[in-house]
């Protein structure tokens, strides 16, 4: 699924950017972190469909889920849940101690995350938080130690990603959030939010030059995030955010933007 994968990307730029020069990333690592998202996102469903079981069933895309449909109970979700938290610390633990304490740290955002909606227009923020710790942890996974003049870049540069595609994907509900009163960016922005996607996307491309240049990136890592840039101001230019199946379209194709910048990492290290 393509959350899976918009949870991975960021650890596999972060490992990328951490390999020695002249080297691939660490393949060993790279499987762990996909392991390790695969859980996690999981995990995270599983969390959000438990918070949110009750307004699920009043929206027509998510009635069908599992907990909101009756097929399972509360009980029961908890039990899978505690497996697949079990299975993740168990990723957690091949690394090293300092990315353990890191990684352990963002169970808190996990969990809080899905009510973030109930009190913000900002939910988008909290996400972007989340689903891009692998910036940091991919790196100290390969280091021991994070390098924060690259990591506190590449970490902001993808929650201003995840503020564009998750905006984008939340347009899809604005109709139904509005009557069960759930808040999201795209309520905020609404006729605005081109203008705010294109400022997000510009701080993203920033932010990845920065993180470029100070572990001295070469040419294919450059060419990429404009390619990225390209990417995304198609993107942004092209969406109707008034067609649910644009945006979903839209935010699908943000799985490209992430796998442009790890080739142009890998390319640029070797």
């Amino acid at each position: 699924p393509s959350g899976t994968w918009l949870l991975y990307l960021p650890c596999t730029w972060s490992i990328g950017l951490a390999a020695e020069p002249g080297c691939l990333p660490d393949w060993h690592t790279l499987s762990l972190f996909g392991i390790g998202a695969v859980l996690m996102r999981g995990a995270g469903c599983t969390i959000n469909d438990m918070w949110d079981r009750d307004y699920d069933k009043k929206v027509a895309r998510t009635a069908s889920r599992p907990l909101a449909a009756g097929d399972i109970s509360t009980f029961q979700s908890f039990v899978f849940l505690g497996g697949q938290l079990s299975l993740a610390l168990c990723v957690l633990l091949c690394l090293n101690y300092y990315s353990i304490i890191l990684g352990a740290a963002s169970l808190s955002l996990v969990i809080t995350y899905p009510l973030m909606k109930r009190i913000t227009y900002w939910p988008q923020l909290i996400l972007g938080l989340t689903f891009n710790w692998g910036a940091l942890l991919g790196w100290s996974a390969i280091k021991g130690s994070c390098e924060w003049s690259v990591c506190l870049p590449l970490y902001l540069a993808g929650v201003m990603w995840t503020l564009v595609y998750d905006t984008i994907y939340a347009h899809q509900d604005k109709r139904d959030d509005i009557v069960i009163g759930v808040k999201s960016t795209a309520l905020q922005f609404k006729e605005d939010t081109k203008q705010w996607l294109s400022g997000f996307s510009l701080a993203m491309l920033l932010s990845l030059c920065m993180a470029g240049m100070n572990c001295n990136q070469t040419f294919p890592y450059y060419s990429a995030v404009a390619a990225i840039g390209a990417h995304l101001a198609h993107q942004i230019y092209t969406l109707d955010i008034d067609k649910p199946e644009d945006c979903w379209k839209k935010f699908a194709s943000n799985r490209t933007v992430g796998i442009l910048l790890f080739i142009g990492i890998v390319l640029g290290n070797l």
